[in-house]
């Protein structure tokens, strides 16, 4: 009888599929759990891995996901394709360990509580497993201010390893952002009450093979949460890092304008459009870092490919922003005034094709 289903986030992790599914094997027996491998289009054949164990082991389930990325979003797919009552969440690097299972199963089954976490820093755990001290730093931080979110006390609520009952998940769904990869913080905000959660002990490990998927910048998923929590269902929060993002152009753009008007030309749009594309070049690294951190390209040719779409898709937001500043100059408003209306009249259109085309199925 199906009573667990393991949910596996996948993005570049083909030679952890087989090991980690003989190390659940192990830990759980032969019956009653089935592993939910959800893939974001890996470009080294994760998903075909997954689909060959798969074509001979029944307990085993493959979603490929084309055109959209996130394990946050990920998770929530995956809960959502099962019918086991009781739902784990867990990295495929072999980080997390899978013998803790069975205990973390218990204790929800059992009522002790309504989500079993594995912490990083509880007594009896490590976090060895980090990339390294500012890492861990930055995760202590971060589950501080996540706490003050919450209103649950836990040592690491940004636990990437929990279980809880599949039907609480569900009524969840609608009100989770899906935005990043802090998915059990998400969870946990979202609660119309505080909940009842137990930690269990993480020997956190280093990978087995691959990359880390992460970064130095932890801290940042809190921030993410926050905002979606107390001003999301106002203004997207994608679109609220994206207008924060280009809040920080500004200042490039200006520097550059103030620099060209200054002495290298006097040509007012001459000097607006070079400021525009520069602005626009610095835009575009700071939202691959931030705003679609979940979403992000990697390696020089991804990296200059979505640098070409988003100059590309936001070419004619420049183009409007340009004649609209000039227009404004030529009427005789102050240059700083003009160049900030023609920011403003191009945002909203970057914002819309860059989503779609740079960071999104296209």
């Amino acid at each position: 009888m199906l009573t667990l289903a393991i949910i596996l986030p996948t993005r570049d992790e083909r030679d952890n599929i087989a090991p980690l599914i003989a190390r659940i094997d192990a830990a759980l027996g032969p019956d009653g759990w089935e592993a939910i491998i959800v893939d974001d289009d890996s470009s080294d054949g994760t998903a075909d891995e997954a689909r060959r164990l798969a074509a001979a082991d029944p307990r085993i389930r493959v979603i490929q996901r084309v055109g959209r990325r996130g394990l946050a979003s990920a998770v929530i797919e995956g809960v959502c394709s099962t019918a086991a009552p009781f739902v784990a969440v867990m990295d495929a690097d072999h980080q997390h360990d899978p013998q803790l299972l069975d205990a973390m199963l218990r204790k929800v089954r059992d009522g002790e509580a309504e989500v079993a976490v594995a912490s990083r820093f509880v007594e009896g755990a490590s976090a060895d497993g980090l990339a390294d001290a500012h890492r861990e730093t930055g995760s202590r931080l971060a589950n501080d201010l996540a706490r003050r979110l919450t209103g649950v006390s836990l040592t690491d609520p940004l636990s990437g390893y929990f279980l809880m009952r599949t039907g609480t998940f569900r009524t969840l769904v609608p009100k989770l952002s899906g935005i990043g990869f802090k998915i059990l913080l998400d969870i946990l905000a979202a609660a119309p009450e505080p909940m009842r959660v137990v930690e269990v002990p993480l020997n956190f490990a280093h990978r087995r093979s691959g990359d880390s998927k992460l970064d130095r910048a932890v801290a940042f998923e809190f921030l993410v949460g926050l905002y979606d929590r107390l001003l999301g269902k106002l203004v997207p929060t994608r679109f609220a890092l994206f207008g924060t993002v280009g809040a920080v152009g500004i200042a490039v753009h200006m520097a550059i304008l103030a620099v060209l008007l200054g002495g290298v030309t006097a040509t007012f749009w001459k000097a607006q459009a070079i400021a525009t594309f520069g602005a626009m070049s610095f835009n575009f690294w700071l939202n691959n870092w931030l705003t679609y951190r979940d979403q992000r390209l990697r390696g020089p040719a991804a990296l200059l490919r979505g640098w070409m779409g988003f100059c590309a898709t936001c070419s004619v937001g420049a183009f409007a922003n340009v004649a609209v500043a000039t227009l404004l100059e030529g009427r005789g408003v102050v240059w700083v005034l003009a160049a900030l209306a023609g920011i403003v009249v191009g945002s909203v259109w970057n914002y819309a094709l860059s989503s779609r085309f740079v960071w999104g199925r296209y």
